[in-house]
Order: structure tokens, then C-alpha cells, then sequence
């Protein structure tokens, strides 16, 4: 049914070419027909008045023999038409015995007027040109007929003509589409045609190619820096214990903690990356596991929440997700963060500045908060939220509330009614 629909689009790409190809094919219809047409009615009247000239002759000679005036013979200057009359007297005197011919174009009486002068008198003669008349009608209505029975033809073909090529660009389209989605491994099958399209598929190829290079040097960047940081820092851990109490201490003891979250947060993305991750899934109250998750930040947040249903997921995963978000909302934002649950779904708001553009249009980025006034940080909360929020199944989303502030959206899969029953019932 959609390629049904797409085959149907009047914007797509093959009834472009359907309608270009109608278009010349009218434009080179009509210049034949015009040119046979006119050639076709310069010829008629050519013979028309060759014929209507030699006739006259015969005329004239026959009256010279005979010495009486031959039927259809028109002696009286005032019986001849207008324009013929003007063409015989504006002519030159020393041409007064060559005829002067003169086509009626009458749509019921069409004829061929020729006329000379002959001792002082005006002789003229008509010959009928009707069936010259239905001869050219008649060929002018096979021309459009005809015309139109192959254009008729010429353009479905040209449409389904088009439609290899329109298919193949659809590809490179949902190739570029997947990428763009996050799949580096969608490529496009590249032609030996040498054609345009096999260009483009060959450069969308080689753009995927780029951009999974790049991402897996900067994985294994990533990784490399978590596991070598993670031996000298367990020795900073344990020589931060030892130091005297003091205010530098607690300093120190203060940096090193940092310190190992970052570390432990760069393992974690690593090991998000490689695709080792499986989700324990289990049905649990979703509004049981988000209060708890609160009640272990320690982070003064208000909770809402409707009865709420039982949802399949890791509750180890989604404590790190919401524990993520409301403590990116803390950090970076401004109180009151408030925090919803509503079915399936948990909602995450602040007070602050909002989200800054980019990450609303490319989402968030490892090592980037995005804007000064959202604070500072390291820009991997939520980027582990989203990837954990994809190992789990669920779709994070991020917005700004109309009034102001950040706006967070976990979408769970929630379980039927039937099914939510309270555990251990």
C-alpha cells in the first residue's frame, strides 16, 4: 500500500519525468503538425492555382476558337470578388495577360479564383476546392488523433521507464535515513551503471563508511582512556584515604570522587557502545521504582503519580536513567524539579533555561552541556539516560515547556490491565 501510495504521489520523481516527457512530446506533436499543416496547405494552393491557371487558359483559348463566351466564365468586373479585383488592377500594366489567383476560403464553398485581362475585359474563372478542403481536415484530425493515442502510450511508459531509477533513488534515500537514525552499518547496493544515482549511492556508502570509522576510534578512545584511568585512580582512591583530615583533604577526597564517577560513567558508555548490554527485564511498578530512585539521589524533587501500571523493564537501568535525568535537572536547571509519573511514562522538569537548541535537534552529546547556562559538567548523564533508554526498549525524548524549563519524557511499555496485578499476589 505506501509504494502504491508513492507510485501515486504527483510530486514524485517518475511524474516528473512522465509530464516532461508529455510536454516534449506535445511540443514536437504540435511543430510536425503546424509544419504539415502548412506545408500540406502551401501545396494545395499551389496546384489549387496552377490548376485554376491553366484552366483559364484553356478557357480563354476556347473563346479565341470558338468566338462564344464558355459557361462559368465571369466577363463582369463587378460580379468578381473584392480581393481578387484589387489583386488584378494593382498589378503591373506589363503584366496584365499573366492570371492573378485568389483563394476563397469559404468553409461550405471553398474555390480557387484565377483571373487576366483579355482585349480591355477582365476573364476569370473558380475551380471548387472542397474535396481539397475534406482532404486536409481529414489529415489534420488523423495527426491529433494519432498524436494522441501515442502520447498516451509514450507517457505510462516514460512513468514506469522512470520508476527503476526513482526506486533506486528511494534507497539511497532510506539508506541515508537508517544512517541518519544511528545505523552506520546500512548501505546501498552501487550499480555498475556509472550513472548519477550510482554516484550518489557510492558517496552515501562512503559517507556511512566515514562516519562508522569515526565513531568506533572515538569508542575505542573512549574505552582505552576509561580502562588505563581506572588502575592510577583505585591508587588515588586508597592514598586519598590515607591523608590526615584537613580542609585539603576533604578537597581532594572531593576530586577523586569526581574523578572515579567520571571514570565509572566512561566504562559504562563503553561497554553501551560495544553492544554488550542485555536487559533483565521483569514486570515492576513503575511508580514504586521511580519514588525509590528519588528517595536515593537525596535530591529535593517533587513526585506525582497516578496508580500506575506495572511496566517490563530493568529496574537497575531505569533507576539509572531517572536518577540520571533528575540529577541533570538539579545540575543544570533550576528548582522545583518535578518529576510525574503518568502510565508507562516519566517526566522529568526543571525550572531552568531549558535545553539548548542543539541538543534538542542532534540530542545529547558526550563531553558537551551544550550552553554555559545550563552549568557545567562532563555531558554524559544523559547520554547514558539514551542509551540506556535503548537497551531497555523505551524512547527518551527532550523538550522546553512553553513557560520555560527542560522537559525530559521516558515512554515505558506498559502492561494490558488484565495484567497489573500487584507483585506477589
Amino acid at each position: 500500500m505506501g509504494r502504491l501510495r508513492t507510485l501515486l504521489h504527483w510530486r514524485s520523481l517518475h511524474w516528473k519525468i512522465a509530464s516532461l516527457v508529455a510536454v516534449a512530446c506535445t511540443a514536437v506533436a504540435l511543430t510536425v503538425g503546424l509544419l504539415v499543416h502548412r506545408s500540406t496547405l502551401e501545396r494545395s494552393m499551389n496546384d489549387g492555382a496552377a490548376k485554376a491557371e491553366a484552366d483559364l487558359a484553356v478557357t480563354i483559348e476556347r473563346y479565341e476558337r470558338d468566338g462564344r463566351e464558355p459557361d462559368g466564365v465571369v466577363r463582369d468586373a463587378t460580379e468578381l470578388p473584392d480581393e481578387l479585383l484589387r489583386r488584378l488592377r494593382d498589378r503591373p500594366a506589363r503584366a496584365a495577360e499573366t492570371p492573378v489567383t485568389w483563394y476563397d476560403s469559404d468553409p461550405y464553398d471553398p474555390c480557387m479564383w484565377a483571373a487576366r485581362y483579355h482585349r480591355g475585359r477582365p476573364f476569370a474563372e473558380c475551380i471548387d476546392m472542397t474535396s481539397d478542403l475534406l482532404t486536409r481536415q481529414a489529415l489534420d484530425r488523423h495527426m491529433w488523433k494519432y498524436s494522441l493515442v501515442v502520447l498516451g502510450i509514450v507517457v505510462p511508459v516514460s512513468a514506469l521507464a522512470a520508476e527503476l531509477p526513482h526506486r533506486r533513488l528511494r534507497a539511497v534515500a532510506r539508506t541515508a535515513r537508517r544512517i541518519s537514525d544511528g545505523d552506520l552499518s546500512a548501505r546501498t547496493a552501487v550499480k555498475g551503471t556509472g550513472d548519477e544515482i550510482s554516484v550518489i549511492s557510492a558517496t552515501v556508502n562512503a559517507m556511512a563508511d566515514s562516519l562508522h570509522g569515526r565513531l568506533r576510534a572515538e569508542q575505542r578512545f573512549t574505552a582505552d582512556v576509561a580502562h588505563e584511568l581506572r588502575t592510577p585512580l583505585m591508587g588515588l582512591v586508597t592514598a586519598s584515604e590515607l591523608l590526615p583530615p584537613s580542609e585539603a583533604t576533604d578537597l581532594v577526597r572531593d576530586r577523586v570522587a569526581v574523578l572515579r564517577n567520571l571514570v565509572e560513567d566512561l566504562l559504562e558508555i563503553s561497554r553501551l557502545d560495544a553492544g554488550a548490554e542485555t536487559p533483565d527485564t521483569r514486570p515492576v511498578p513503575l511508580a514504586d521504582v521511580v519514588r525509590d530512585c528519588l528517595a536515593r539521589t537525596g535530591l529535593d524533587s517533587s513526585f506525582t503519580a497516578d496508580a500506575g501500571p506495572l511496566v517490563d523493564t530493568d529496574p537497575r537501568r531505569l533507576d539509572r536513567i531517572v536518577t540520571n535525568l533528575v540529577v541533570n535537572a538539579h545540575r543544570h536547571g533550576r528548582a522545583p524539579v518535578e518529576v510525574t509519573v503518568a502510565g508507562p511514562t516519566v517526566t522529568v522538569r526543571d525550572h531552568g533555561s531549558g535545553f539548548p537548541a542543539r541538543l534538542l535537534a542532534e540530542g545529547p552529546r558526550r563531553f558537551a552541556t551544550g550552553a554555559s547556562e545550563r552549568g557545567h559538567g562532563h555531558g554524559l548523564g544523559l547520554t547514558i539516560a539514551l542509551a540506556q533508554a535503548e537497551v531497555i526498549g523505551a524512547r527518551l525524548e527532550f523538550a522546553n515547556a512553553p513557560d520555560g524549563g527542560a522537559v525530559a519524557v521516558l515512554s515505558l511499555r506498559g502492561r494490558q490491565p488484565a495484567d497489573t496485578q500487584p507483585i506477589g499476589t
